[in-house]
């Protein structure tokens, strides 16, 4: 697998942390009465011309922009059905347009992603509420619990919902950073299916190396359905799935699991620096 072991970026010292400066605060609280999956109408007329504006302008755009090839996208028509009841994808978060190259890949489906908070509060609050991202309440227990059940009733309905597992953004970080449970979590109470992505690089050609200054192009990577073992205990059962969640990213990233750089579940995991121009060797 190609690792353009892009340097610029400050990656935190913890692999959840992110490190995007968000400058502006539109003063949004969000508690318990915050429409957590706004279902007004005016709302949903907003959604619905974005929505448009994303097939007409934006989808075409991003794949230009990133150099994008997906793959697999069969898996999403051959599952249709199941997926159409509900579902939950995890993916590692490369690049701030990963979630609009998803969008892509998965159509006819229209998910929402839980977000990082200050992405709601911040410069693009309004374009992000409107691509389908939920903001993350933190530090109120009764916002948790008023999210969580919009989340749920969502699931419960048909709705397809898309977690950044690894916790933050990394843009052309290479290794798949440990996996949080909230994924395995909602698919085992609500018994939906993971959907496995995974994105990978490509050598970028001179154009965009020189030019654009993009370090590579992307792949993404669609994986098949992963489902809660109904058989172990609800805490085995997270535990397993989450697992076998990180490890099916890996593979569709085109990283052997076992020489990956991170263990698979989160621990106040720290970042691992490493050295090689090619994944794997020296």
């Amino acid at each position: 697998m190609f690792d353009p072991k892009v340097n610029k970026y400050p990656y935190p010292l913890y692999t959840d942390q992110h490190y995007i400066t968000v400058k502006k605060n539109n003063g949004l609280v969000f508690d318990k009465n915050y429409p957590y999956i706004d279902k007004s109408k005016k709302f949903l007329r907003k959604q619905k011309g974005i929505r448009f504006l994303l097939h007409l302008i934006v989808f075409p755009v991003t794949r230009i922009k990133l150099g994008l090839k997906i793959k697999n996208k069969k898996i999403i028509k051959e599952n249709k059905e199941l997926l159409s009841k509900g579902a939950i994808s995890v993916s590692n978060h490369v690049h701030f347009y990963d979630y609009l190259a998803l969008n892509l890949a998965i159509k006819p489906f229209k998910p929402y992603v839980l977000s990082w908070a200050r992405n709601v509060t911040g410069e693009s609050s309004k374009l992000v509420r409107l691509v389908g991202g939920i903001p993350i309440p933190e530090n109120d227990f009764s916002a948790t619990v008023a999210y969580l059940s919009q989340v749920e009733n969502h699931l419960k309905n048909g709705g397809w919902l898309q977690i950044y597992s690894e916790g933050s953004m990394w843009e052309y970080y290479a290794p798949i950073r440990p996996f949080k449970k909230g994924a395995a979590h909602l698919a085992c109470c609500l018994n939906k299916p993971i959907l496995p992505i995974g994105y990978s690089y490509r050598k970028a050609n001179w154009i965009r190396r020189k030019i654009f200054h993009q370090p590579a192009c992307f792949t993404l990577t669609i994986g098949e359905p992963l489902f809660p073992n109904m058989e172990l205990a609800k805490e085995e059962r997270e535990i397993d799935l989450t697992k076998r969640s990180h490890e099916a990213v890996c593979l569709l990233s085109g990283i052997d699991p076992k020489e990956n750089k991170y263990p698979p579940i989160f621990d106040k995991s720290k970042r691992v620096d490493y050295y090689t121009n090619q994944y794997g060797k020296k």
